[in-house]
Formats: structure tokens, C-alpha cells, sequence
């Protein structure tokens, strides 16, 4: 489903304030690697917000999402303050692992592997002749 013009202006707010946000509490950086935020999508209402984090060489996703989930108040409450004229109310906001580069370099490989198999003749393998039975 495509989303509304005020949903991708809802989308772009959040993703901006959430970045200077990310870099004031110090959690672009964790754990010797980089987080970023890849994206926001949000619900048609208006209600629910979805942030995409990105992880750069950062050793464990997981426990790196853990952390930012452990601020997610702290997070709400600072952009509540930031974008309060801007909107009604306040979207409930989920964090999610992006996964886009593990994907995209799957399928890289999985073209690699194509690529390099030993092509399929195409009569069936028999280079051309024919056997007689004897």
C-alpha cells in the first residue's frame, strides 16, 4: 500500500528529529560500531511509528537493539518535546533491525553462485551425440 503525503511527512520529521536525538543521547555509537536510522514507516492513523535501525560493525544486533529499546522512553519523551507542534499525538514507536544490506548481499551471492555454475547445454547433456544401444 502506498502511503499518504502526510504520512511521508510524519516519516521524514520523526526520521530527522530521531537522528539528532540518537546523537545527543550517544547511541549512534555502540558497542565500537555505528547505529543509524534507516527509516520510519508509519500507519495511516498516524498512531504507530516503526523505526528502522541500521548497525554498522557492531558486534552483537540484538543486544544493541536491547539498549535502544532500555531508552525508548527516554527517546519518546525528548521527541514528544521536539515535535509537539507539529502533531495531535504521539505515535507509539516500535524499533526493528534493518535487514536490507544482509539481504541485498544474499542475493548478490546467490547471482555469484548463478553465474559461475557451469552452464546447461541445451540437449540435456549429450553434446550432440547420439549413442547407440548395442
Amino acid at each position: 500500500m502506498l502511503e499518504g503525503k502526510r504520512q511521508k511527512q510524519v516519516a521524514g520529521l520523526l526520521n530527522k528529529e530521531l537522528s539528532d536525538i540518537f546523537q545527543r543521547l550517544g547511541l549512534n555509537m555502540i558497542d565500537g560500531g555505528m547505529v543509524s536510522i534507516a527509516g520510519v514507516k508509519i500507519t495511516p492513523d498516524l498512531f504507530d511509528a516503526r523505526i528502522y535501525l541500521s548497525f554498522f560493525k557492531v558486534k552483537d544486533n540484538d543486544l544493541a537493539l536491547k539498549k535502544i529499546e532500555e531508552h525508548a522512553h527516554e527517546i519518546k519523551k525528548e521527541l514528544t518535546s521536539r515535535v509537539r507542534h507539529q502533531l495531535r499525538s504521539m505515535p507509539k514507536l516500535t524499533f526493528y533491525i534493518d535487514d536490507t544490506l544482509e539481504y541485498a548481499e544474499k542475493i548478490d551471492k546467490l547471482f555469484k553462485e548463478i553465474n559461475e555454475a557451469p552452464p546447461i547445454s541445451p540437449d540435456g547433456g549429450k553434446n550432440g551425440k547420439e549413442q547407440s544401444p548395442d
